[in-house]
């Protein structure tokens, strides 16, 4: 029997579109399968047909008219808004992609450090409203050499930012469940049970950890305590992980210098939300993973582990709901 694979990767900015090249492409690396590229509209009626599904969401009720799929997979690092446990009960196997978001979220992040860092920010609020502000600057500017980075949920996307860190004279202590499989030179590795005792100890916190019952709040009043004066706090990771009231009282009691939200409770925010009109707080739109590379790249991914999927070996990046998560690849 044939391979039907259904592609449903639209989106409304071009880099997380699915190309007419992408799908030449994808046939001509796998002429025995038959690629159905279909519009949001038709997900329900072609899935009925498909062996495998490749798109950024997956609605539950789907499964009551999909017999034949066995595998569904997606671009995205995060699978916290799919039915995980739905699909593993159905047998059918879930994959998320990494290995190519760590570029572009490495750039913001540090994009969004040396803002702070180097009063970039600071100069954007204060240049239409203050004759000069150059001791302003002088008084909150500090320097990135020699500080420590953490960076919390670290696993391939923290490792690539630890290693631009680095570039930058940074010391780097990655917080995380357990010690990665493979070392990563230079990195520090603290459990995540232990992160209060060195938070006191960096200058910078960048949370990339995932939405799970266990991540739930993980930034909360307590925490946010424990850091060192004048710490600035990056999320790029889910916003459900930081409790927001206690990260505006750590802000308004000195405790943090700044903070920089990718991800906010509310998608968009209110436009009265005290997110939004802090002044310490800079707020971009979940845009983080935008890179012009993007899809070359996730559908790279997708061809090996297609190829893996018609051999009948395991498949890379493969979810395990039963923990919560995602295998690690590293």
């Amino acid at each position: 029997m044939t391979t039907t694979a259904l592609v449903a990767l639209n989106s409304s900015y071009a880099f997380w579109q699915l190309s007419d090249r992408h799908a030449e492409q994808l046939r001509s690396a796998f002429p025995d399968v038959r690629f159905l590229v279909a519009h949001e509209h038709d997900f329900p009626v072609e899935i009925r047909t498909a062996d495998v599904y490749f798109g950024w969401s997956f609605d539950r009720a789907w499964l009551d008219t999909s017999p034949r799929l066995r595998w569904a997979a997606t671009p995205s690092a995060g699978v916290d808004h799919w039915p995980v446990a739905a699909l593993d009960a159905a047998g059918i196997t879930l994959t998320r992609g990494y290995g190519y978001h760590g570029r572009p979220m490495a750039e913001h992040a540090i994009g969004l450090l040396l803002g702070f860092s180097r009063g970039l920010f600071t100069s954007a609020r204060l240049q239409t409203r203050s004759a000069w502000w150059k001791d302003d600057l002088a008084d909150s500017f500090f320097d990135l050499c020699g500080e420590t980075l953490m960076i919390v949920g670290c696993g391939a996307v923290g490792i690539r930012l630890a290693e631009v860190a680095q570039a930058f004279g940074m010391h780097v202590i990655g917080v995380r469940r357990g010690p990665p499989r493979y070392e990563h030179g230079g990195i520090e590795w603290v459990p995540a049970h232990r992160v209060r005792e060195a938070l006191p100890r960096s200058r910078a916190v960048v949370n990339l950890l995932p939405a799970t019952d266990a991540t739930h709040g993980f930034f909360n009043e307590s925490t946010f305590k424990a850091c060192r004066p004048g710490t600035v706090f990056i999320n790029l990771g889910r916003a459900s992980t930081v409790d927001h009231d206690a990260l505006l009282a750590a802000l308004d009691q000195g405790r943090l210098a700044g903070a920089a939200l990718d991800v906010q409770p509310r998608k968009p925010p209110a436009l009265d939300d005290p997110l939004r009109h802090h002044p310490q707080i800079v707020l971009t739109p979940k845009s983080a993973v935008f890179s012009h590379a993007y899809m070359d790249q996730a559908v790279a991914f997708f061809v090996d582990n297609l190829r893996l999927f018609l051999a009948d070996q395991p498949l890379n990046g493969a979810v395990t709901p039963s923990k919560g998560g995602t295998h690690d690849p590293h």
